[in-house]
């Protein structure tokens, strides 16, 4: 790639993911999802912050504001992190195989490529997780004038952990069996899904209550 994904105007994005590139894709979009969602939960803290209302939950929301600048932070560098790894594998694919040494080389190369390109949405997929449980924090104490918009982040997290998770699962059958990272991100893919319904629905019921 040319240019950093996270340096593009909105429409150029929309339109590379929109083109028959195979980059940008589902995995960059789901890490720009999460992204999406930490800036969410960090704008209502600024907006709930240093209100009188808020004063017995100022140390909550200082934790919140820190950890989701941190995962907007790392969410953005997995936007071109993921679309990065996937570009290794593809190029990996394109080395000759004419001779054994090419195709053992070609092999090594195509398998740390597919092991990092397992690891990025791994990755994307635990930090949403961490933004929907600020989410979740901050529904009951964030500003009532904003308290949809931790509920667009609850959304936006749950659907980045979800798509996430389906760029591990295609790319786990091409790890081999015998390495550790098949059976680390099968186990955590699982964990991170386990109960994210229930997890996305009680942010959904908070807000609709403090909405009225």
């Amino acid at each position: 790639m040319d240019t950093r994904l996270t340096e593009l105007p909105v429409g150029e994005l929309v339109a590379r993911l929109a083109s028959d590139a195979p980059v940008p894709g589902g995995g960059s979009a789901s890490a720009l999802a999460g992204a999406l969602a930490a800036a969410l939960v960090h704008m209502v803290v600024e907006l709930t912050a240093g209100r009188s209302e808020a004063d017995r939950d100022e140390a909550a929301l200082v934790e919140i504001r820190t950890a989701a600048a941190s995962l907007q932070s790392e969410l953005t560098r997995l936007v071109d992190a993921d679309a990065a790894a996937y570009a290794s594998v593809m190029a990996a694919r394109r080395l000759p195989r004419d001779s054994d040494l090419e195709r053992a080389a070609r092999r090594v190369q195509l398998d740390a490529a597919i092991r990092e390109a397992t690891r990025a949405p791994l990755a994307t997929a635990r930090h949403a997780s961490d933004v929907l449980g600020l989410a979740e924090r901050l529904a009951p104490v964030g500003n009532r004038n904003a308290v949809s918009d931790v509920g667009v982040a609850a959304l936006l997290a749950a659907a980045s952990v979800r798509g996430a998770i389906l760029n591990v699962r295609i790319n786990l059958p091409y790890v081999a069996n015998d390495e550790a990272l098949r059976a680390e991100a099968e186990a955590e893919a699982a964990r991170l899904l386990a109960g994210l319904e229930d997890r996305e629905r009680s942010v959904r019921d908070a807000v609709a209550e403090r909405i009225g």
